[in-house]
C-alpha cells in the first residue's frame, strides 16, 4: 500500500504503523515566541495511550525566553513553583503526516493543567477564547497568512559558526515575481511546497520577493484556528527541508537593511450558514455595516494591542517609511501605504492587517485582530473616510515604533484586559520586559563599529 498523506484519522493511523509507513508522533503545540516544540514519541504508544490521555511536559516551555532560559517573573512557572507538569492533549482533527520527516506523523496538542483546567496563556487557547466569542454571536472567523523568508546558501549551522554575518543570499538582487533567478532555489522551495500539500494543506504557489534571496509562499486560507495550526507546522517544517538542502532560511522581521519579513494577515468573518456578514451590495464599496465597525475597531485599539502583532524587538525595525511595511493606521481601499487594506467582494470582502512581521506569533496576533473587531462592532465604531493616497506621509496615529511603547501601551489596555483577561496580559507583559531587559544589556555590533576607536 502506498504511504498515506495529509490528515489521518485515528484509524488511518493504526493502518498506516500496522503497515509500516508511520512508526513516529510528534506530539505539538506553540510556545509564546511561535515555535513549535514538543516531543517525538513511538506511534505505538500514541495510540495506546497518548491520543486518549495525552502526554506531559515541562511547565517551563511557556515560561522562557528565546535561549530557553528560565527568567522571573512568571505566575504559572518558577523555581518556587517547581516547575512541574503541564498535559500535552492532542486535537485529533489535527493528525496528519508531516512527510518531510520519515514515517512520521504529527498532531497539535491543547495545554492543559494536570486537574484539567486550560493553559489560559497558551497562544492557541487565547485564540480559542476569542473564537468562542464569535461563535456566540454566530460569527466564524476564516484567516489567511501570508509568510515571508530569506533564502541563505549557508546551512544553519554554518550560520551559526559564523555569528550570523557575511551569509551568501540565494540570489543576488530584487527578485520580486522574477522566475529566472527564483529558479535556482525552485528545488528547495518545490520540497516545501509538496511537503505541506502532503500535510493537509492547500498551498496556492510561491513567488519572489524584494529583499535578496526572499520568498513567500502562498496557502489556501481556512477557518482561523486551522489556518493557526498550519502556519506553525509550515514554519517549522519549511526550516526542516532548508536544512535537509544544506540551506538557511530566516522570518526575522528585519534582517538588515533592505526590505523586511512581513506576515500579512488576512481575516473576514462569516455568519451562520456562511454568510458573507462583511458585504453588502447595497453599499457603494461593498461593505457591510458590521465590517465597517470592525474596521473601526482596528484602528481604535491597533497601538493598544500591536504587542500581540510585533512581539520583539527587532519587530519594530520593519516600520520604515516607504517600505511596503505600515507605519500608519489607517484604512484603505487596495493601498498597501495603510496598516489596514480592504480587498475582495461578496463572500472574499475582508481586511489585510499588514502589521505583523515574519516572527508574529499568529495566535496572537488573529486574537487580537477578533478582539479589536469586536470592541467595534459592539461599540459600532465608524472607521471615519477612507485613505486616499500615501499614508506613510500623512498625519495620522502611527504604529508604535518600538517595543518598549507597545509593551507600556499593552499594559494601560482596558480592553485587551478585557478581552484576553489579567493572567494573559500579565504573562505576555512579562516577556516583553524580559526582552527589552536582554537587548538594554546587550553591546552590540553597532555599538563597536561606531565606538572602538572613534569615540
Amino acid at each position: 500500500m502506498a504511504a498515506p498523506t495529509g490528515f489521518l484519522t485515528l484509524d488511518g493511523l493504526r493502518s498506516a504503523v500496522a503497515d509500516g509507513h508511520v512508526d513516529t508522533v510528534v506530539v505539538a503545540f506553540t510556545d509564546m515566541q511561535g515555535r513549535l516544540v514538543g516531543k517525538r514519541t513511538s506511534a505505538r504508544l500514541f495510540l495506546e495511550e497518548i491520543a486518549l490521555h495525552g502526554a506531559e511536559a515541562c511547565n517551563y516551555l511557556l515560561a522562557v525566553d528565546v535561549e530557553m532560559n528560565t527568567v522571573d517573573g512568571y505566575e504559572m512557572s518558577s523555581w518556587e513553583r517547581g516547575y512541574g507538569d503541564m498535559a500535552l492533549v492532542p486535537d485529533l482533527s489535527t493528525l496528519r503526516m508531516a512527510p518531510w520527516l520519515e514515517a512520521t506523523a504529527l498532531v497539535t496538542a491543547d495545554l492543559q493543567w494536570l486537574d484539567g483546567r486550560p493553559v489560559e496563556a497558551s497562544p492557541r487557547r487565547i485564540l480559542q477564547r476569542q473564537l468562542e466569542r464569535l461563535a456566540e454571536r454566530g460569527l466564524t472567523a476564516y484567516v489567511g497568512t501570508e509568510l515571508e523568508f530569506i533564502v541563505f546558501d549557508d546551512s544553519y549551522r554554518d550560520a551559526w559558526r559564523k555569528g550570523y554575518r557575511d551569509l551568501t543570499p540565494a540570489s543576488d538582487y530584487n527578485i520580486d515575481y522574477a522566475l529566472l533567478a527564483s529558479t535556482r532555489m525552485e528545488p528547495l522551495l518545490r520540497d516545501i511546497r509538496n511537503a505541506m500539500d502532503g500535510a493537509g494543506m492547500y498551498c496556492e504557489g510561491v513567488k519572489g520577493e524584494c529583499n535578496l534571496g526572499q520568498q513567500e509562499i502562498a496557502f489556501r486560507y481556512t477557518d482561523a484556528l486551522g489556518t493557526c495550526d498550519n502556519h506553525s507546522i509550515y514554519k517549522n517544517g519549511a526550516k526542516e527541508i532548508a536544512d535537509r538542502h544544506g540551506k538557511s532560511l530566516t522570518y526575522m522581521p528585519k534582517f538588515n537593511e533592505r526590505e523586511g519579513n512581513s506576515c500579512h494577515i488576512h481575516i473576514s468573518l462569516r455568519g451562520e450558514g456562511g454568510s458573507a456578514v462583511f458585504a453588502d451590495d447595497a453599499d457603494e464599496r461593498g461593505m457591510s455595516t458590521m465590517f465597517k465597525h470592525f474596521l473601526g475597531g482596528q484602528l481604535a485599539v491597533m497601538r493598544e494591542l500591536t504587542l500581540f502583532s510585533a512581539p520583539n524587538i527587532n519587530s519594530y525595525k520593519r516600520y520604515v517609511a516607504g517600505s511596503f511595511a505600515p507605519t500608519a493606521i489607517a484604512w484603505g481601499l487596495d493601498n498597501r501605504t495603510c496598516a489596514l487594506r480592504v480587498v475582495g467582494h461578496g463572500h472574499s470582502m475582508r481586511v489585510e492587517n499588514r502589521v505583523p512581521g515574519g516572527d508574529v506569533n499568529q495566535y496572537l496576533a488573529v486574537a487580537a485582530l477578533i478582539a479589536a473587531g469586536l470592541h467595534g462592532i459592539d461599540h459600532e465604531l465608524d472607521p471615519g473616510d477612507v485613505f486616499v493616497g500615501n499614508a506613510y506621509e500623512s498625519d495620522v496615529e502611527r504604529v508604535p515604533p518600538t517595543l518598549r511603547e507597545a509593551a507600556d501601551l499593552f499594559a494601560g489596555s482596558a480592553i485587551a484586559r478585557e478581552a484576553f483577561g489579567d493572567e494573559v496580559v500579565e504573562h505576555y507583559l512579562n516577556n516583553a520586559r524580559v526582552e527589552l531587559a536582554a537587548y538594554d544589556a546587550a553591546v552590540t555590533d553597532w555599538e563597536r563599529v561606531r565606538g572602538f576607536e572613534r569615540l
